[in-house]
């Protein structure tokens, strides 16, 4: 009981520390844009661009509205995360808005995209058993489904996870004429063949791999009842009926 009250304690600190570096970033990159130049300077190549700064800024929002997502899915669908799930997921919106895009990690730090694409895999793949077991425990759902077939359903919608985001970044990179998917150079020329989509397709793959980890380990619980995926997974709140006109509530 203890270790739980500290979790949610540091999940609080974080979120806060998190949803401030985004919010504070939101309103600084909406006055550098003001400043910021259409084109492309020969003298100052590292300098930031209006397409980039507007970039952030829809990174940002998108970020606190993902901030605001965990509690929605709690009180709205009355579905239980787990306090280590929810301190990964806001580690990940950290590390992939504000450290990878506004300080600008996935230029400096190599391979800080694959990691995050990996990582993102490992989470998403917990994410497919949880959405298995909220059905299987769901009366409108009654399902009883073998662990390997839950693995493989865990695995695929992981990977589809990955297919819609690099839609996403293709969507944006024609709307806001950015460069998520890397199909261009530091200096804005653009590649050709192969090296075009060497991002996406490593991308694509680093999520497998790591979709494709978390399903092995997901199956080996699920079979042989090791418990390993239990601190992954989303549940359904416990129910208590509390008056005589059978109304039903929701509690941890």
């Amino acid at each position: 009981m203890k270790t739980l009250k500290t979790k949610i304690k540091f999940y609080k600190i974080l979120n806060s520390f998190v949803m401030f570096s985004l919010v504070a970033t939101f309103i600084y990159v909406t006055i550098e844009l003001i400043l910021a130049p259409a084109t492309l300077n020969e003298a100052l190549p590292n300098q930031r661009l209006k397409s980039d700064y507007v970039l952030i800024m829809f990174q940002c929002l998108l970020g606190i509205l993902a901030m605001f997502l965990p509690a929605f899915i709690e009180k709205r669908i009355h579905i239980d995360i787990p306090s280590f799930m929810l301190i990964m997921y806001t580690l990940f919106l950290y590390a992939a808005i504000y450290l990878g895009e506004v300080r600008n990690f996935y230029n400096i730090i190599p391979y800080w995209d694959t990691i995050l694409h990996t990582f993102s895999g490992v989470m998403l793949g917990a994410l497919g058993f949880s959405v298995v077991n909220i059905l299987n425990k769901s009366e409108r759902v009654p399902i009883n489904l073998s662990p390997l077939f839950v693995a493989a359903f865990a695995l695929c919608f992981a990977v589809t996870m990955g297919v819609l985001w690099e839609i996403y970044e293709y969507a944006v990179d024609g709307i806001l004429s950015t460069n998520m998917q890397r199909f261009n150079t530091a200096d804005g020329n653009p590649l050709i063949g192969r090296k075009a989509v060497e991002d996406t397709m490593k991308d694509l793959i680093v999520d497998t791999i790591g979709a494709f980890f978390m399903t092995i380990i997901g199956y080996i619980s699920l079979k042989y009842k090791k418990g390993w995926i239990d601190r992954f997974m989303l549940r359904y709140k416990d129910r208590k009926i509390i008056d005589d006109n059978k109304e039903i509530v929701f509690t941890k």
